[in-house]
């Protein structure tokens, strides 16, 4: 009898479910089967059609009402995209069951909120991910390798800016119990993150904010949430970052995104086009002169989702990096004076 090697197996396809598949869930649904690396066994929402639209991209998905459902099907991973107030909770009772995570912004409506995902995370060994998708940008990912190799020095200043024409179309957003916070818990976020992740989480000094409604200071947090804040983050590395975010700016145009990083050597910024939501531009600045590093198209909006969806078919399990999660509560945290 001939003995050779035994054929390799294949290990599975990670199975998935979906939990809340409006435009941004049904959106990174579409962008991680685009990996070919999953399967998705089952989708959850409270709209009967927005889950039908779903499950026609998954024909072969179980269409089902709650995530305890979705999670008795023995799924390896889940994607919520539910409303903020929900996020650690559902994110925390997939850890626990040993499911990974990919969860929309925020993770939590606190720090003490994140800090208990993260923690779940770590206990159950499970990769947990969030939708921060700037990151994946293309411009953003040039900048950081500057940034890393030390050719823009020492990086002093940060200037970071997201008004938004518009506020968010659902109640809950503005609900502070629901939200957790208005335009700073919304869009300030992913500044913090693009800032923290590019610098390599330095310490934080100090943090200190200014919130608006209507035009007006902030008095009332417990039933009201912002739409204009400015905030000032001093790092220990002795640099300074500065933030501006808002919803229903009389801007001029539809948004006005940036981040833009300034050291003894040059400087390096990322910034919308045209008021776009999606085109981005890269520069380089040196003295009055400019490079550009990256510049639309560039399909980066489901990047994110697909990164956490390859590692996961990988076998990778926590990633201590999630900490950088606690960081970014942290500082919002500060923000809103908790």
């Amino acid at each position: 009898m001939l003995h050779g090697t035994p054929p390799e197996v294949s290990p599975a396809r990670p199975r998935l479910g979906f939990l809340g598949v409006g435009w941004i869930g049904r959106n990174r649904m579409q962008a991680i089967l685009g990996t070919g690396a999953i399967d998705v066994a089952a989708i959850a929402d409270p709209s009967p059609d927005m889950a039908a639209e779903a499950g026609k991209l998954a024909p072969a998905a179980k269409l089902v009402s709650t995530l305890d459902e979705i999670l008795d099907l023995g799924v390896d991973g889940v994607v919520i995209a539910t409303p903020s107030a929900m996020h650690a909770e559902q994110s925390i009772l997939a850890l626990e069951r040993g499911v990974a995570v990919f969860c929309q912004k925020p993770l939590g409506r606190t720090v003490a909120e994140v800090q208990a995902v993260v923690d779940a995370a770590r206990n159950a060994d499970r990769l947990l991910s969030v939708d921060l998708s700037y990151r994946f940008t293309e411009g953003m990912r040039r900048i950081r390798e500057i940034v890393d190799s030390g050719e823009l020095g020492h990086v002093y200043a940060v200037d970071l800016v997201f008004h938004n024409a518009y506020g968010p179309d659902k109640p809950w957003f503005y609900d502070p119990d629901l939200s957790g916070g208005g335009c700073v818990m919304d869009l300030g976020v992913h500044l913090v993150d693009l800032a923290l992740w590019t610098l390599n989480n330095p310490d934080i000094a100090s943090v200190t904010g200014k919130l608006f409604t209507g035009g007006a200071p902030l008095t009332d947090t417990a039933s009201q949430v912002e739409d204009y804040a400015v905030a000032t983050v001093e790092l220990k590395t002795g640099a300074v970052m500065q933030l501006a975010c808002s919803w229903r700016l009389q801007a001029g145009c539809d948004a006005m995104i940036s981040a833009t990083f300034y050291g003894t050597q040059g400087g390096l910024s990322l910034r919308n086009v045209n008021g776009s939501f999606y085109d981005f531009i890269a520069e380089r600045y040196r003295g009055t002169s400019r490079e550009t590093l990256a510049a639309p198209p560039d399909e980066w909006g489901g990047r994110a989702a697909t990164d956490w969806a390859s590692r996961l078919a990988a076998g990778e399990r926590f990633d201590p990096a999630a900490e950088h999660l606690v960081d970014v509560a942290r500082v919002l945290d500060r923000i809103y004076g908790r």
